[in-house]
């Protein structure tokens, strides 16, 4: 909210009708003493105040709110002002704060204040908007009221009136811990100074052996937080160690966590469930220490509930710590340069796991060895230590891995603690590696048993946004690109290579690799590509479960190409592709390819599933090429394979009607959508249309909708097994040829109309394979791109949606409805836009006869 603090002098022009206006002059101040303020936060950009006069609330968005200060004995009030919505006020009342809530009553009141809900911004949103119309996509958001949450203006308010925060976003119910079923005890939910005396937020330094296993199955988060330990930075970045339990205390505490591509702030109560006075889930080896259970808190507010944490891989919560992107390793498996990823990996602060697939018939069973199956553990270090002895000399690559439950189950082998192995290390190179031993679940391997004995690692590569400036200065960073995108039945998800007939439409992502890596003998680029399948572990508790997603790179001769059609993937095969197709969160690969462009296409395995995406492309070298100015997203990396909406002139031209274009077209290329000569049959129904025409038309040799539906009725009704057109649809063709709004057609407009009618007649035909008198909404975009339009991904959304009925079946009807649609609001467009610049100015009943006379 921005907050003013002016004077300023209205004069006011007074005039009974009868002589010259009065001036009445008179000082405002707006802001000032006890208080006193008036803020608005705008949805647009508008500047200063001053534009009002010019351009007024109308064309604007936000929230308004005034605040009169002591003299007005501390009223106000605020209202939402919504673009060409008019105003909504939210209440009256002594004060107006703006905090988090999962009430959207504007006039809800809560401890003598007014609370005032309003929708905050979004995700960044793969699917395309109609501006002016309501959306749902805030209903759908399950991460709305999370978002609003100010951290800074709930405390202010609670310290202001002396009350402890509760949160209304994950209230202290049994539905926050258990979505599919009742808790299997009372649980109670308690503060931390109703469970012990004198409670802290971090005792003694953050360390790896504060995180203990409760109750929950959540392991994999644990091992993940483990990790996070060991790096301080990234450590401070989610839990601000600055928080205390005695200043400021309001019982609010904050993390912050990377969530589907933006960092996410996420404010919790510190009520934490428990039974007989002990918590129940994760919780610090010092009793009194909460940065932990209070971590898993948020966590689970993040993700729905408790339960929604059940089950999971460490790779999940190692990048929603970091924002980085995580490698999978097949340990029986193992790349023969993995010692060499790993110490690198463990020099960059980056965040490992490992784990033994688990026994189908056993939950978490412990092996002979003292590893558990079915278990995640944290890898905290990797070095080479030094081994000096007199007759050995040399070094010895070691892993030091931790059990989350910080107990004595660990690894029994060699290396293991107090084995006579470390006889072999002086005691200042135990120091050195801070070598320890005690039954806290932490323990040594060598690098040949670690690759043995456990079956699976996990390596989390941090990005850009995870390391400061001075992390950087002496270590590589990754660059990194990402695009959010989306799987829409019956338009783009088309599942994998294996249904060919539909997995072209799958979104295609351009990426471009110019630069070679630096360290690299072959002239390659090294690129990890991870796709994201987002909010699925929230939905759980709306029966959604993952995704099976995976990923496939095909190199692209023409870096500025469209969007490839199914001939291309018919001829063409990939170049790369994910190591499989996976029921996990996120599905990642890391490639070596050489310089050029590619284009990835992200699918889920079968086709017809639905669900939003974000993709990353992590490269060593900034790659990104192309026209950084260009309207349509074609160029550079990460960027969606697009094309602009157009309707391409050459397949309209005819010698008879435009003989100039008509011998300029004969000398360019080409086109893949060429003009057919009517056949013997097309000539009969032509010459049977034409004395229809002549019979019905009469003396003036024009008709109107209705007289076109039976002339064209009596011709496509035995040709096609459909009821025939409508007067509707016989409307729009009269409007595509009916520029000075007359409702009439003559017989050369209709001699156009017929033209029209023949070749997307036998589009259709040639694309209804089955003969059933329909098209799959998938063939749609190549159907209307063989007469000429070329349709981009927003525009071809919205005409399935208008013009498919639910299975994605288009018919007969419906086809030539859109077709003519679209070329009357084509030509109507470049009518305004001769220079094709993609924009248009329109008035508003230039706009409305273009929409509603189509």
């Amino acid at each position: 909210m921005s907050n003013y603090y002016k004077t300023k002098t209205i004069r006011t022009y007074v005039s009974d009708g009868t002589g010259a206006p009065k001036v009445q002059t008179k000082t405002v101040t707006i802001g000032g003493p006890g208080g006193s303020s008036i803020g608005f936060t705008p949805s647009s950009d508008f500047g200063d105040f001053g534009n009002f006069g010019s351009r007024g609330f109308d064309d604007f968005g936000g929230q308004f709110k005034i605040d009169f200060g002591d003299s007005f004995g501390g009223k106000g009030f605020g209202f939402d002002i919504g673009n060409k919505g008019g105003s909504r006020p939210s209440g009256g009342g002594s004060r107006s704060y703006v905090i988090g809530g999962g009430d959207a009553d504007p006039g809800r009141r809560t401890g003598g204040s007014t609370i005032k809900v309003v929708a905050p911004p979004t995700d960044p949103d793969p699917q395309p908007k109609l501006a002016g119309r309501p959306t749902r996509v805030l209903k759908k958001n399950p991460f709305v009221g999370l978002k609003f949450q100010n951290p800074d203006e709930i405390r202010a308010q609670c310290l202001r009136e002396g009350i402890l925060f509760e949160d209304p976003e994950f209230p202290c119910v049994d539905s926050s811990i258990f979505f599919s079923r009742s808790p299997p005890r009372p649980f109670e939910w308690k503060r931390p100074h109703e469970i012990c005396d004198n409670p802290q937020w971090i005792s003694q330094g953050a360390s790896r052996f504060d995180v203990r296993q409760g109750e929950l199955g959540d392991c994999w988060l644990l091992a993940a937080v483990a990790s996070l330990t060991c790096n301080p930075k990234l450590f401070e970045n989610v839990v601000d160690s600055r928080q205390t339990f005695t200043e400021n205390y309001c019982g609010l505490f904050k993390f912050k966590f990377w969530h589907q591509g933006e960092w996410q702030e996420v404010v919790v109560d510190d009520r934490l469930p428990t039974y007989r006075n002990q918590l129940v889930f994760m919780h610090s080896t010092e009793k009194n220490e909460f940065w932990s259970a209070l971590l898993e808190k948020a966590y689970a507010k993040l993700m729905g509930s408790y339960e929604s944490l059940k089950g999971g891989s460490t790779s999940e919560a190692m990048e929603d710590f970091t924002g980085g992107v995580t490698e999978m390793f097949d340990l029986q498996k193992a790349p023969p340069n993995l010692l060499n990823i790993m110490l690198k990996a463990n020099e960059r602060g980056s965040l490992m796991g490992c784990s033994i697939d688990a026994d189908p018939g056993r939950v978490e069973a412990e092996l002979a060895n003292g590893l558990i199956m079915g278990h995640a553990y944290s890898v905290t270090s990797v070095v080479l230590a030094d081994i000096k002895t007199a007759r050995v000399k040399g070094q010895i690559p070691l892993v030091r891995v931790r059990n989350p439950w910080g107990n004595g189950s660990e690894w029994k082998g060699a290396w293991s603690d107090g084995s006579r192995e470390w006889s072999l290390l002086t005691e200042d190179e135990k120091q050195e590696h801070g070598i320890t031993f005690s039954d806290d679940g932490e323990f040594w391997m060598s690098f040949q048993d670690f690759t043995a004995n456990f079956q699976k690692l996990e390596i989390c590569n941090l990005g850009p946004d995870s390391l400061d400036e001075e992390d950087l200065s002496n270590k590589k960073k990754w660059e990194c690109f990402k695009e959010h995108g989306a799987w829409i039945k019956r338009v783009n998800a088309g599942g994998c290579r294996n249904y060919l007939d539909t997995f072209w439409t799958n979104p295609q992502f351009r990426m471009t690799l110019t630069d070679v890596d630096d360290d690299d003998n072959d002239d390659m680029c090294t690129a990890i590509v991870a796709v994201l399948q987002k909010d699925r572990r929230k939905k759980r508790k709306e029966g959604l479960d993952l995704l099976t997603i995976g990923f496939v790179i095909y190199k692209l001769e023409d870096p500025n190409c469209g969007p490839l059609d199914m001939k291309f993937f018919k001829y063409n095969p990939s170049v790369a592709k994910s190591p499989t197709f996976i029921n996990m969160r996120e599905i990642c690969g890391r490639f070596k390819l050489p310089p050029g462009s590619y284009a990835i296409v992200p699918s889920t395995f079968e086709p017809h599933y639905e669900g939003e995406f974000l993709i990353r492309i992590f490269t060593e070298k900034a790659n990104v090429s192309g026209d950084e100015d260009s309207n349509m997203p074609r160029h550079g990396e990460g960027k969606e394979i697009d094309e602009q909406t157009s309707l391409d002139d050459d397949v309209y031209v005819t010698p008879e009607r435009f003989p100039q274009r008509a011998a300029a077209a004969k000398n360019a290329p080409k086109q893949k959508y060429e003009r057919t000569e009517p056949t013997d049959q097309e000539r009969a129904q032509a010459d049977a249309l034409k004395q229809s025409f002549k019979r019905i038309a009469g003396e003036d040799m024009e008709i109107d909708a209705y007289e076109l539906q039976e002339v064209l009725n009596t011709v496509f009704t035995k040709e096609f097994p459909f009821p025939g057109f409508g007067v509707d649809t016989c409307r729009s063709m009269v409007a595509m040829h009916d520029g000075d709004l007359s409702g009439k057609l003559g017989y050369d407009e209709f001699k156009d109309l017929w033209e029209d009618l023949r070749r997307w007649k036998g589009v259709f035909k040639e694309f209804d394979k089955d003969k059933s008198g329909n098209l799959s909404s998938y063939e749609l975009r190549n159907a209307l791109n063989h007469v000429g339009f070329h349709i981009s991904n927003r525009t071809f959304k919205s005409l399935v949606m208008r013009y498919s009925n639910k299975n994605g079946q288009i018919d007969f009807g419906d086809f030539i409805m859109c077709t003519i649609r679209l070329k009357t609001m084509l030509t109507s467009f470049r009518g305004h836009d001769p220079q094709n610049t993609g924009f248009a100015p329109y008035d508003i009943d230039s706009f409305i006869q273009t929409t509603m006379y189509s």
